[in-house]
Protein backbone atom coordinates (compact mmCIF):
# COMPACT_ATOMS: atom_id res chain seq x y z
CA UNK A 1 0.00 0.00 0.00
CA UNK A 2 1.63 3.15 -0.84
CA UNK A 3 1.22 6.39 0.92
CA UNK A 4 0.38 9.24 -0.60
CA UNK A 5 2.09 12.50 -0.18
CA UNK A 6 0.68 15.62 -0.60
CA UNK A 7 2.75 19.09 -0.92
CA UNK A 8 2.15 22.56 -0.68
CA UNK A 9 3.80 25.67 -2.85
CA UNK A 10 5.54 27.52 -1.01
CA UNK A 11 7.49 30.42 -3.43
CA UNK A 12 9.16 28.67 -6.31
CA UNK A 13 9.45 25.08 -4.54
CA UNK A 14 7.07 22.39 -3.42
CA UNK A 15 7.30 21.12 0.67
CA UNK A 16 5.76 18.09 1.39
CA UNK A 17 3.28 18.22 4.10
CA UNK A 18 4.88 16.61 6.73
CA UNK A 19 3.15 15.53 10.20
CA UNK A 20 4.60 14.27 13.44
CA UNK A 21 3.04 11.67 15.19
CA UNK A 22 0.61 12.67 17.99
CA UNK A 23 2.58 12.68 21.41
CA UNK A 24 1.21 11.84 24.69
CA UNK A 25 0.00 14.93 26.49
CA UNK A 26 2.77 15.52 30.06
CA UNK A 27 2.45 18.68 31.84
CA UNK A 28 6.27 19.57 31.61
CA UNK A 29 7.31 21.91 34.57
CA UNK A 30 9.48 24.79 34.85
CA UNK A 31 12.51 23.14 34.72
CA UNK A 32 11.66 21.22 31.75
CA UNK A 33 10.65 24.43 30.01
CA UNK A 34 14.00 25.65 31.24
CA UNK A 35 15.89 22.96 29.59
CA UNK A 36 13.63 23.20 25.92
CA UNK A 37 14.83 26.72 25.77
CA UNK A 38 18.58 25.94 26.16
CA UNK A 39 18.71 22.78 24.15
CA UNK A 40 16.30 25.01 21.53
CA UNK A 41 18.82 28.00 21.47
CA UNK A 42 22.36 26.13 22.04
CA UNK A 43 22.23 22.58 21.08
CA UNK A 44 19.58 22.96 17.76
CA UNK A 45 20.94 19.39 16.85
CA UNK A 46 20.25 17.16 19.91
CA UNK A 47 16.26 19.24 19.79
CA UNK A 48 15.74 18.80 16.42
CA UNK A 49 16.47 14.56 17.09
CA UNK A 50 14.83 14.27 20.24
CA UNK A 51 11.48 16.56 17.92
CA UNK A 52 12.03 14.14 14.37
CA UNK A 53 11.98 10.91 17.03
CA UNK A 54 9.24 11.85 18.70
CA UNK A 55 11.29 11.72 22.41
CA UNK A 56 11.15 15.32 22.95
CA UNK A 57 8.09 15.21 25.72
CA UNK A 58 9.71 11.90 27.31
CA UNK A 59 12.95 13.70 27.68
CA UNK A 60 12.12 16.96 28.75
CA UNK A 61 9.87 14.91 31.29
CA UNK A 62 12.36 13.37 32.98
CA UNK A 63 14.61 16.00 33.36
CA UNK A 64 11.89 18.11 35.12
CA UNK A 65 11.67 15.21 37.62
CA UNK A 66 15.60 14.44 37.80
CA UNK A 67 15.91 18.59 38.58
CA UNK A 68 12.81 18.36 40.78
CA UNK A 69 13.90 15.97 42.93
CA UNK A 70 17.79 16.92 43.26
CA UNK A 71 16.54 21.03 44.40
CA UNK A 72 14.25 19.47 47.13
CA UNK A 73 16.84 17.10 47.87
CA UNK A 74 19.65 19.83 48.28
CA UNK A 75 17.60 22.51 49.49
CA UNK A 76 16.89 19.47 52.81
CA UNK A 77 20.08 18.55 52.73
CA UNK A 78 21.82 22.07 53.12
CA UNK A 79 19.00 23.59 55.51
CA UNK A 80 19.90 20.13 57.69
CA UNK A 81 23.16 21.39 57.72
CA UNK A 82 22.61 24.77 58.35
CA UNK A 83 20.75 24.67 61.03
CA UNK A 84 17.80 25.70 59.63
CA UNK A 85 14.97 24.53 61.43
CA UNK A 86 11.33 23.94 62.02
CA UNK A 87 12.53 25.57 65.69
CA UNK A 88 14.20 28.61 64.50
CA UNK A 89 10.82 29.04 61.98
CA UNK A 90 9.07 29.36 65.44
CA UNK A 91 11.40 31.36 66.94
CA UNK A 92 12.75 34.22 64.44
CA UNK A 93 10.51 33.46 61.45
CA UNK A 94 12.26 36.94 59.13
CA UNK A 95 15.62 35.11 59.93
CA UNK A 96 14.32 31.71 58.64
CA UNK A 97 12.97 33.17 55.39
CA UNK A 98 15.87 35.12 54.97
CA UNK A 99 17.87 31.85 54.85
CA UNK A 100 15.58 29.48 53.10
CA UNK A 101 15.88 31.96 49.87
CA UNK A 102 19.26 31.77 50.33
CA UNK A 103 19.26 28.01 50.35
CA UNK A 104 16.75 27.94 47.74
CA UNK A 105 18.80 30.40 45.50
CA UNK A 106 21.91 28.86 45.86
CA UNK A 107 19.86 25.07 45.16
CA UNK A 108 18.65 26.84 41.95
CA UNK A 109 22.14 27.76 40.76
CA UNK A 110 23.27 23.97 41.44
CA UNK A 111 20.65 22.42 39.59
CA UNK A 112 20.47 24.76 36.65
CA UNK A 113 24.82 24.26 36.41
CA UNK A 114 24.08 20.21 36.91
CA UNK A 115 21.25 19.86 34.49
CA UNK A 116 19.28 22.43 32.80
CA UNK A 117 22.34 24.57 31.21
CA UNK A 118 24.38 21.52 30.04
Amino acid sequence: MATKITYTQQGDYLLPNLKLPEQPKVEIGIWGKRHLKYIKNHRPILYTNLLTSCKLTAYLADIDKQADDMFFRLVNQISKQEGVTELLKAENQMLWVKRMNNIRNRTEEIVNNELIYT
